[in-house]
């Protein structure tokens, strides 16, 4: 299946070499300081999760556009840029989109360019796997993918439908598709649930046992629960108060202890360490030249270049977008080269 075979309701813009590949969070590299490298070829999802973060999928209500990155040449040549940059040969390249990466038709293609830089010791991605099929599992192991984050978040189909806000969404499927990986490839495999409190309660008992059952985490952990946290732009489940760290660290503890199998994970159970980080170029509250180049990921947001074409920002608080003319901004967020700002008047 590719975002053919679904409505997303929204323009779809090809980044091509136009576009500096850090600054923005729905596409592109970015580098938190550690070995591990992120990296976003689209923004596109194929599920409504009721949980979603960042409002992905046909269903979102804040999302203005999608990104795909249409030039593999020019994402590969930032990669290896922030690579050489921090020096090191024990790297993640870790692909986790605000989508679903294997909406991206190019994704073996990505992996195996990935394979031959010879920094890279581990290939990973994250999915809902709803897409996947056997063929796409074999396409996967044969480009060079070492690890897939699977996010089942229900075993029972009807709730597994409820939380995706998806009709055709078959976890069955999916769990089928889990013990292929597991049975048949070399690839690892790491089911990480959220865990969205009063809705599926119950089953992360049932997530758990599967992932044991199956055999699950070959060389890294098999389970990695993730804690529902309501997000700003994100979707928000009605009458769904999230968990506190404590209480969910508690449950953690008692499920591990049940189960026999460590649940609080840390980031050296994936080789992870902090690392050279790539220098913040623009600081907050400085003003900035930039060219504003399409409509931005969510509404009110636009997508500009700065006058060095050295970052891509996102500029919020517009009523309209001015494409193609040149303004002033002030930044107002630099976090991990991802650049929020705001247009001065």
């Amino acid at each position: 299946m590719t975002t053919e075979n679904f409505d997303i309701n929204r323009e779809v813009i090809e980044i091509d070499s136009n576009y500096p590949l850090m600054g923005c969070i729905a596409f592109g590299v970015i580098d938190r300081g550690t070995n591990v490298i992120q990296i976003r070829p689209t923004s596109i999802c194929c599920l409504s999760c009721i949980f979603c973060s960042t409002d992905a999928g046909p269903k979102s209500v804040n999302r203005l556009s999608e990104f795909v990155i249409k030039d593999l040449d020019w994402l590969l040549e930032w990669i290896k840029t922030v690579i050489r940059f921090k020096g090191v040969k024990d790297i993640e390249a870790h692909i986790d989109t605000v989508g679903d990466p294997l909406t991206y038709n190019r994704l073996a293609d990505l992996i195996q360019m990935l394979r031959e830089i010879k920094e890279i010791s581990v290939i990973s991605i994250q999915t809902h796997g709803a897409l996947l099929s056997e063929k796409i599992v074999e396409d996967l192991e044969e480009s060079g993918l070492d690890r897939i984050n699977l996010s089942i978040d229900a075993i029972n189909p009807e709730l597994a439908r409820y939380l995706s806000q998806t009709d055709w969404y078959d976890v069955k499927k999916v769990m089928e598709i889990s013990k292929y990986i597991v049975d048949n490839t070399k690839m690892d495999l790491l089911i990480a649930p959220v865990w969205v409190p009063r809705i599926n309660d119950s089953e992360i008992p049932k997530i758990i046992e599967f992932a044991l059952k199956i055999g699950a985490g070959k060389r890294w952990p098999p389970l990695g629960i993730q804690k529902y946290v309501a997000h700003k732009r994100g979707r928000k489940p009605s009458g769904i108060k999230e968990m506190s760290w404590r209480r969910f660290y508690r449950e953690l503890k008692k499920l591990s202890l049940t189960y026999g199998v460590r649940l609080k994970l840390k980031p050296k159970d994936f080789g992870i360490r902090k690392v050279r980080k790539v220098p913040i170029l623009y600081k907050i509250g400085e003003k900035v030249k930039v060219r504003v180049v399409a409509k931005g990921w969510l509404k009110g947001e636009a997508l500009a270049i700065t006058s060095d074409s050295k970052r891509v920002i996102t500029v919020v608080g517009l009523r309209d977008i001015p494409i193609d003319s040149w303004l002033y901004v002030r930044i107002i967020s630099n976090k991990d080269n991802l650049y929020l700002a705001r247009p001065l008047r």
